[in-house]
């Protein structure tokens, strides 16, 4: 749901469409680093929180955010971003976080998602105190972006130091695109 005017706001927007769960962006998707919310905007999200009956309201991290990327700025920034993002959920009281992989930029798979579990451990160790957990979604397989194999979900996973920090959002359009068609049992 929108966050547009606040994230209460998206809230009240999926209680309007009956919706029973919702998901939101923490702070703006597209740029590295955004600011928190006021205490005001708090306040008013933690009432509409309290008055929903949704089974689980959880958020998505930014698309700028790679932990697949080699050394660089830009896999610094999108350390400091997801840092940031799991503080955001925190404060809003969510129980995931749900983000893509990264992409590997053309050093292979398993430079990839070596990379990209290094930087879930130095994320988590920033951020020790959080129970916000991430969880990883799958993708359709696009260029050198990781995630479109059960294998790479599973190699992250098991490349953690603290897994229990991670979980799995399985999107099924994300499925289909990557050839598995789950609408049979071999699929």
């Amino acid at each position: 749901m929108s966050t547009s005017g606040g994230a209460w706001r998206a809230l009240q927007r999926g209680r309007s469409i009956h919706c029973e769960v919702v998901q939101i962006f923490v702070k703006n998707n597209m740029q590295w680093m955004g600011k928190p919310a006021s205490p005001e905007k708090l306040a008013l999200y933690a009432g509409e929180l309290s008055s929903n009956t949704f089974s689980c309201v959880f958020g998505h991290a930014g698309y700028l955010i790679n932990l697949g990327a080699p050394a660089s700025e830009n896999r610094d920034r999108s350390i400091q971003s997801l840092i940031q993002e799991i503080e955001f959920a925190t404060v809003f009281s969510l129980p995931f976080l749900v983000m893509h992989p990264g992409a590997h930029l053309g050093a292979g798979d398993a430079v990839g998602l070596k990379q990209i579990a290094e930087g879930l451990d130095e994320v988590f160790a920033a951020t020790k105190r959080s129970p916000v957990r991430i969880a990883l979604e799958n993708t359709a397989g696009q260029g050198t972006c990781l995630g479109n194999k059960m294998e790479h979900l599973a190699a992250i996973y098991e490349g953690v130091k603290r897994p229990e920090r991670l979980g799995i959002c399985l999107d099924t359009a994300h499925l289909f695109a990557a050839g598995y068609d789950i609408r049979t049992r071999k699929g």
